[in-house]
């Protein structure tokens, strides 16, 4: 018998505040757990609009500590469901010290951790130098009750470096929440990540909102979806333009499948690599 988790994805459209956003997600959460689900991730900054699409100091008000009120809110919902949740939030560490950082809690509740995104882009559109450090936490394998879970958010996809270190680190399916536009990236969204998927032998799902929002003319194009280690998408894309909760099966024991045919990590060969990361 095949050993399958059950995992969700959650594709929305912003609804305008914070708390309506909130009770939505708990609302996805519900239905997915309703489904089977027993891991699920949320959309990068899931609690709210994708303010980066200008630059104003305002949006500072969304930072808050990770743990805090909000991470508290969805152990407690993770407990009473059974859900490893995978929370993408504006963390502020200190006054003036933010990240873009996704929590990490298991399915009895506790919290594990937290990652932060490292690779942080300054273009027209997404102006995130102006709301986030790059993350100093590293790529951080959780160790949940799915098995070993890593995170790499959004922007983070296109950098080769951290998909390895999370493959090194024993993850077996890493999410990748995103919020990124139809105009500038959508020709490498079904692209990327099932080549990381291949390249490093792991599932991954990827997540991106929809709708465009009032900050700007940003059309999230949605396209939700997993990959497994074979470079294929686990069931159908998510819509283009409309929210989705997506639920599907992953068959872990593909990992071992793929990883018996394909030697990467044996044959790679980091006593050559020294001069890409010569100063």
């Amino acid at each position: 018998m095949s050993n399958l988790i059950r995992a969700a994805l959650v594709q929305t459209t912003w609804t305008g505040d914070k708390e309506s956003m909130i009770k939505a997600h708990e609302d996805y959460a519900r239905d997915a757990a309703a489904q089977g689900a027993k891991v699920i991730c949320f959309q990068e900054l899931f609690y709210g609009p994708y303010f980066c699409q200008v630059q104003d100091k305002a949006y500072y008000s969304y930072a808050e500590s990770i743990p805090g009120p909000t991470t508290e809110r969805f152990q407690a919902l993770a407990a009473e469901l059974g859900l490893v949740m995978i929370l993408p939030m504006y963390e502020q560490e200190q006054p003036g010290v933010l990240y873009n950082t996704a929590a990490v809690v298991d399915a009895d509740g506790s919290y594990l951790g937290k990652y932060r995104k490292h690779h942080i882009p300054q273009v027209n559109g997404f102006w995130e130098k102006f709301y986030f450090r790059p993350g100093n936490l590293g790529y951080p394998v959780f160790d949940t009750a799915v098995g070993k879970v890593g995170v790499y958010i959004c922007y983070d996809r296109h950098f080769p470096e951290g998909w390895r270190a999370l493959g090194l680190g024993g993850a077996q399916i890493v999410f990748n929440p995103s919020a990124t536009s139809r105009g500038l990236s959508s020709y490498l969204w079904q692209l990327e990540q099932p080549a990381s998927a291949v390249a490093n032998e792991y599932f991954i799902g990827a997540i991106n909102r929809t709708g465009i929002e009032e900050l700007g003319d940003n059309d999230f194009y949605g396209q939700s979806y997993f990959v497994d280690p074979e470079g294929k998408f686990v069931g159908a894309v998510g819509d283009t333009h409309n929210p989705e909760l997506i639920v599907r099966d992953l068959d872990m024991d593909l990992l071992a499948t793929v990883r018996d045919r394909w030697a990467f990590y044996r044959d790679r060969r980091p006593d050559s690599y020294d001069g890409l990361v010569a100063p």
